[in-house]
C-alpha cells in the first residue's frame, strides 16, 4: 500500500447513483479469475459502461455518489480495482458499513457529505484539516470528519502497514 498525503485531494468528480452494490465493479462476471487491472477495465460497466475509460481518460479523479455505496458487498478486491482505476476518494451521502472499514483498511479515503449538487466533471478538492469539499463551481460542502486513527491509517497506505509500525497502536 502507498501511503498518501492527506492535506487535502483534488480530482473530476465522477458520479453514480444510489444503492451502488460494489459488486458491480467487482463482478463475478471476472472475479475470481483475472486480475484486478483486468477487472478494473470493466468497472461499473453494467450500471455506466464508459465510466471506466473516462476514469482513466481523466488520470483518475474522486467518486462521488449517492447513498448506501457499497451496500451488502464484502468484497476487499471492490477497493483494490477502485485504486487501480486512480479513484483518490470516494464522497457519498452513506456507505455501507463494511465497505466503508474495507475502504479505510486498504487506505482508501472515504467522506460522507451530501452529494445531490455536485455535478459531473466539477473538479473538487477535499481539504481534510477543514472537514471541506471544495468545488470548482464555487460551493463547499461539510464533509463528515475522521477519527485520528482513521487518518492514521490512512497515513499509512491501510491497516496492514499501520500496523507494521504501531503494532500497539501507539502512534500520537
Amino acid at each position: 500500500m502507498t501511503a498518501i498525503s492527506l492535506e487535502n485531494i483534488t480530482g473530476q468528480a465522477f458520479i453514480l447513483g444510489d444503492n451502488v452494490n460494489t459488486d458491480i465493479n467487482c463482478s463475478n462476471k471476472y472475479l475470481p479469475g483475472k486480475d484486478v487491472d483486468y477487472v478494473a477495465l470493466h468497472a461499473f460497466e453494467s450500471l455506466e459502461p464508459a465510466l471506466a475509460g473516462r476514469i482513466a481518460a481523466g488520470g483518475g479523479g474522486i467518486l462521488v455518489v449517492g447513498e448506501h455505496f457499497g451496500i451488502n458487498s464484502s468484497r476487499e478486491q471492490a477497493v483494490h480495482v477502485l485504486k487501480v482505476m486512480k479513484v483518490r476518494a470516494i464522497v457519498a451521502k452513506s456507505f455501507g458499513r463494511q465497505f466503508f472499514r474495507n475502504a479505510i483498511n486498504n487506505g482508501m479515503p472515504v467522506f460522507e457529505c451530501d452529494t445531490t449538487q455536485i455535478l459531473p466533471g466539477t473538479l473538487l478538492t477535499i481539504d481534510f484539516v477543514k472537514g471541506s469539499l471544495h468545488c470548482s463551481d464555487g460551493s463547499s460542502h461539510t464533509v463528515a470528519p475522521l477519527p485520528g486513527e482513521i487518518l492514521a491509517i490512512l497515513r499509512m497506505g491501510g491497516l496492514i502497514p499501520f500496523l507494521q509500525k504501531y503494532p500497539d497502536w501507539n502512534f500520537v
